[in-house]
């Protein structure tokens, strides 16, 4: 019988890095079971002492950390230690490392990596730019973009897209639905900016367009679910990506993280070769 463990996440920011860090462990062991305690701004020994109070209660609870604050850090570690709670701290060992390699103090305040700086600005103008040009809308700036994704429908072009965005990528989206359904300039100039084809397989795209249909509420529409049809789509969209010579991905089994990590990688040789 397994045991059900509390897991409890303790940042001194938002908890965004926490969060990704224990997304990344829990994937490696499909055999656990978990409840997830999140205290994010937790600045205080006080706060730290309820806290530990709160997990002392249960045999199985397990500490991770991004505190910054090198003197609260060590407080809560010796304190679970004492308790006996398993306490690992995340960016602790990572940021005296780095302060040696660097030969320099990191400055330890927390929420760093949220200061509102040129970046943070850059980041926020990407993503209003790509929720401007979701969809194929305004197309006609195309040449604006850092990126351009273009599949037929629903081959997460637009998730993907927000996703980069976030990222810092300016990024338009486009559905294929033929060739007709590129900017003549893009046609024109097929390297006027970076542009990735996404496709994926007939078969999942099937499944993925017939919930799609039941989540509308609409009526089958047989055209847009049609095996037959879908995998013209999918051959004549892969013909167009050849013929204009664009990079393309099978987003099939991958996540939108994965792609987008791959196209980044595009985005790199494209602006290496400009």
């Amino acid at each position: 019988m397994s045991n059900n463990y509390e897991i409890y996440l303790i940042s001194d920011s938002t908890g965004e890095t926490l969060d990704r860090v224990f997304l990344a462990i829990k994937a490696q062991f499909k055999n656990i079971e978990y409840d997830v305690k999140s205290y994010f701004f937790t600045r205080t020994k006080n706060q730290v002492l309820k806290i530990l109070e709160e997990a002392n209660k249960n045999k199985n609870s397990i500490i991770l950390y991004t505190i910054v604050d090198s003197g609260l850090a060590k407080f809560l570690a010796n304190e679970s230690d004492q308790k006996k709670i398993p306490c690992f701290g995340v960016l602790g060992n990572l940021i005296l490392s780095f302060s040696k390699l660097l030969n320099q103090q990191a400055s330890h305040v927390p929420s760093g990596q949220h200061a509102l700086n040129e970046e943070y600005y850059e980041r926020i103008e990407a993503i209003q730019f790509t929720m401007n040009h979701d969809d194929g809308n305004l197309i006609t700036e195309i040449e604006k973009s850092d990126l351009v994704l273009l599949g037929v429908s629903r081959t997460s072009k637009t998730p993907t897209s927000i996703y980069l965005a976030n990222k810092g990528f300016k990024t338009s989206n486009i559905p294929l639905v033929n060739e007709n359904s590129i900017p003549q300039n893009l046609k024109d100039n097929p390297k006027i900016t970076c542009v990735v084809g996404l496709t994926t397989e007939a078969e999942r795209l099937v499944d993925i367009r017939k919930n799609r249909m039941i989540t509308l509420k609409e009526k089958d529409n047989t055209s847009y679910t049609d095996i037959k049809k879908i995998r013209e789509e999918v051959e004549s969209a892969k013909k167009t990506f050849a013929k204009y010579k664009w990079p393309t991905i099978d987003v099939t089994r991958k996540s939108v993280e994965e792609v987008a990590a791959s196209i980044i990688k595009i985005h790199e040789i494209y602006k290496n070769n400009e």
